[in-house]
């Protein structure tokens, strides 16, 4: 998908939005130690860093790095059965609380171990030993690297039967701990479940995230807060004849299944909004705000020859939740059927480490055309029956390099729009392999000398300076973080539809070159549109469906 432009935890926050508070720290009988962090009602996750007797600075990791994502009684609390703390111990720990405005930190604590005076039936405030430093006041500060970007994997049964009784507040839960089996610890002791990675020694590494499996998507619900709708017209800056939006005729979840599905704006406004209405995004709150003002995103006046997006879609990524260097993506999912609509699985960069696209780079796992019958000028199908994978890098645009590391495959047994199939992304410090269905696609391995010279840029565009210079890894721009990106497009003038391939359920109502290519398309209605089957299976035929996606580290 040609583009424009973990966690992200409102760092512009002004310091006066939420003032994280000391945790509450005692020993446990016979061992072990419990944080309890009182709940407001506006917390999602606090997660706790700490080591013993050892200096934990800044947002460093700890010994231990576990997450809490659910609230008893009142508190976050978290029960470590298997670390021995006496008095006299120092615990340095920090904690980062994740509300509903943003992510908070408390760094550079101490607290030093004293025997337990906080009683069983314990319900209201206290205080603990006062750390060494000063309470928190400091605005909220860059969480660390290895901070959980995925929602936590925190269990909420009772300690095993070896484990001491807890000593905290009736109803408090712990962590989950194993008796040892091929994920234990090797010394005989409980190993944890536990929610970060990379894991400490003592979790159990036979279970997620320890396993390598770091993020796990299969629909149980709707997560706004890890799948963030975009809102613009934009069109990807391919001027699709989409926009975007949060609607759940468009976007929605069932039986744990993700359908994306576009519609008609002529169903929701009317067909003469299209020449005349204006299309307003802007939004009034954080989450109705328009995502992409370029290409005229975020507000639009329908005329006569200028025609609004006549179609609603929606699109959706992880920039605010989620996001990787190098690892295993395993999406399991059914591509749409109808003409002219275009889905797509993909990755942008975090942080476009090196510029602007394409110098950072995207990665396109899967896409699709919806049309059954779509040929080229040999005669060659691409349509629903067939896939592409993509890396699209260069130094600007539009030097773009994509032509080397792109290719497609036709499903011999059918189509892609007829049932899953699993597209499978591997991606370390070497290459990216492309597999559908445990067959290869692609494997983009750019050599030694990297990206500038696979791409021979100093000959296809001489005097041009190279954004990777300075980087010694071969993978560049392939080095830094991407996120997840589900969308279903519909048409576009940037040539993902040529104008001289033919089409079998009729000729393709508008030309890459035309100014009135959203009316032109709308227009061209009565042939494209039946295709989609909107009366059948409340045409989710039309839709992609999505049914599990799954990251594993490297």
């Amino acid at each position: 998908m040609f583009a424009s432009l973990v966690f992200v935890l409102s760092l512009a926050a002004c310091s006066h939005a939420y003032s994280v508070q000391q945790p509450i720290i005692s020993l446990m009988e016979p061992t072990g130690l419990m944080f309890m962090y009182p709940d407001d009602g506006n917390i999602n996750l606090v997660s706790y860093h700490y080591s013993i007797n050892t200096p934990l600075p800044d947002v460093q990791a700890g010994t231990y790095n576990q997450d809490v994502s659910e609230s008893t009684n009142g508190y976050f609390t978290l029960q470590n059965f298997n670390v021995a703390v006496v008095p006299g111990d120092e615990v340095n720990y920090w904690v980062n609380v994740i509300t509903s405005t943003g992510g908070y930190l408390l760094t550079d604590q101490t607290w030093v171990a004293q025997v337990n005076a906080i009683p069983e039936t314990y319900t209201g405030p206290t205080t603990t030993t006062p750390a060494k430093t000063n309470p928190p006041t400091q605005p909220p500060t860059q969480p660390p690297t290895n901070s959980p970007t995925n929602p936590p994997i925190v269990s909420t049964t009772e300690p095993p039967a070896t484990a001491p009784p807890a000593t905290g507040p009736p109803g408090v839960t712990t962590t989950t701990a194993s008796s040892g089996g091929s994920g234990g610890t090797g010394g005989g002791g409980p190993a944890y479940v536990c929610s970060s990675y990379p894991c400490d020694s003592q979790c159990d590494m036979s279970v997620a995230p320890c396993n390598g499996l770091i993020f796990e998507e299969t629909w149980d619900q709707f997560d706004l807060n890890r799948w963030q709708h975009e809102i613009t017209m934009s069109g990807g800056g391919n001027w699709e004849f989409e926009y975007y939006t949060n609607n759940r005729t468009n976007s929605y979840v069932r039986d744990n299944t993700l359908f994306i599905k576009p519609t008609l704006t002529a169903d929701h406004y009317g067909e003469e909004f299209l020449s005349t209405g204006t299309l307003d995004l802007w939004g009034g709150s954080p989450a109705d705000l328009c995502t992409m003002n370029a290409f005229w995103g975020c507000q639009r006046t329908g005329s006569g020859s200028n025609y609004i997006n006549p179609i609603q879609s929606a699109r959706l990524r992880t920039v605010n939740s989620f996001s990787f260097k190098y690892g295993r993506v395993e999406i399991e999912a059914k591509m749409p059927t109808g003409d002219w609509i275009w889905p797509a699985m993909w990755l942008l960069p975090k942080t476009n480490s090196y510029g602007s696209w394409p110098a950072s780079g995207e990665i396109d796992i899967c896409e699709s055309r919806g049309n059954t019958d779509l040929k080229d000028d040999q005669g060659v199908s691409h349509g629903n029956d067939a896939m592409g994978s993509t890396l699209h890098w260069g130094p600007y645009w539009p030097v773009n390099a994509y032509e080397k590391t792109t290719k497609e495959t036709l499903n011999r047994h059918g189509t892609f729009a007829s049932e899953f199939h699993s597209y499978v992304m591997d991606w370390d410090e070497n290459k990216i392999k492309f597999t559908i269905d445990g067959e290869e696609l692609m494997t983009v391995d750019p050599g030694a000398s990297g990206f500038w010279e696979f791409g021979e840029f100093d000959t296809v565009a001489p005097g041009s300076d190279n954004p990777w210079k300075d980087t010694k890894n071969k993978m560049t721009p392939f080095d830094q973080e991407f996120y997840l990106i589900l969308n279903v497009a519909v048409g576009g003038t940037n040539g993902f539809f040529p104008d001289t391939w033919t089409n079998g359920k009729g000729a393709k109502p508008w030309n890459n070159n035309s100014p009135t290519a959203f009316k032109d398309f709308w227009m061209g209605k009565n042939s494209w549109y039946p295709t989609w089957q909107p009366d059948v299976n409340n045409g989710e035929n039309a839709a992609m469906q999505v049914k599990t996606i799954r990251v594993w580290a490297k």
